[in-house]
């Protein structure tokens, strides 16, 4: 019985082990967030006769936003989210059963003392409560490039930005894609206006790895942890 248990406790960490995945570093020069490099960059093409090039035209009267792939432009963050939800759940049921065994010949049927009359009680009884408050919010601002243009016209942009401390670094990146209409006239768009976007704010380094976990502290808030 001894072994079994061991085995158990044994198989448990090992399960709770292979449950945890690993924190992913994270480094620079990312190729899913570095700009599109200037030998992919497709040159102008050629109108013989005309002095219009599409998309690369500067209209007299127009502001000069980001159009073409490899065109920078400003994302102002503006995230702000709260959320609370509260959830109460009880439940109660009782119930009782008696059976009375009828005599026959005003003797009561039984066998050394025992008889056949029974009762039988339940009672259960549950109750729930849980409550969420979260709150987060995220302002400032980075400048990224734009990587690909979509044949609607949409601009998929993306791009990162690190800040090299005294305990270690600070990143932020994003990605997604923005309508041409929505870039204001001072070539910047709010990150509220970004679809499918892929927002990170984060840090490496010593200052960094102090607020997280230790594995043997992931070990036992495993929800695979029998005990």
């Amino acid at each position: 019985m001894k072994r079994l248990i061991v085995v158990g406790g044994l198989m448990g960490l090992l399960s709770a082990c292979s449950s945890m995945q690993p924190d992913k570093d994270i480094f620079p020069d990312d190729p899913a967030f570095a700009p599109v490099s200037a030998q992919s960059l497709a040159p102008p093409p050629q109108n013989d006769g005309s002095l219009f090039q599409a998309r690369y035209s500067v209209g007299l009267y127009t502001d000069q936003q980001a159009t073409r792939v490899g065109d920078i432009i400003t994302v102002i963050f503006d995230e702000e989210y709260q959320s609370s939800k509260s959830a109460e759940t009880s439940a109660d049921k009782s119930s009782t059963n008696n059976m009375a065994v009828p005599s026959i010949m005003g003797t009561v049927p039984g066998w050394k003392n025992l008889t056949l009359d029974s009762s039988t009680t339940n009672d259960r009884q549950f109750s729930g409560k849980g409550e969420a408050d979260r709150s987060n919010s995220l302002s400032g601002q980075i400048s990224v490039t734009v990587a690909d243009i979509l044949p609607n016209g949409i601009l998929r942009i993306r791009g990162e930005k690190w800040l090299t401390l005294s305990e270690g670094d600070e990143y932020i990146r994003i990605s997604g894609l923005i309508r041409p209409q929505d870039i204001t006239p001072d070539n910047t768009v709010p990150s509220s206006k970004v679809a499918d976007a892929r927002i990170s704010f984060g840090g490496r380094g010593s200052l960094n790895n102090s607020t997280k976990q230790g594995w043997g502290d992931k070990i036992l808030n495993s929800p695979l942890w029998p005990f």
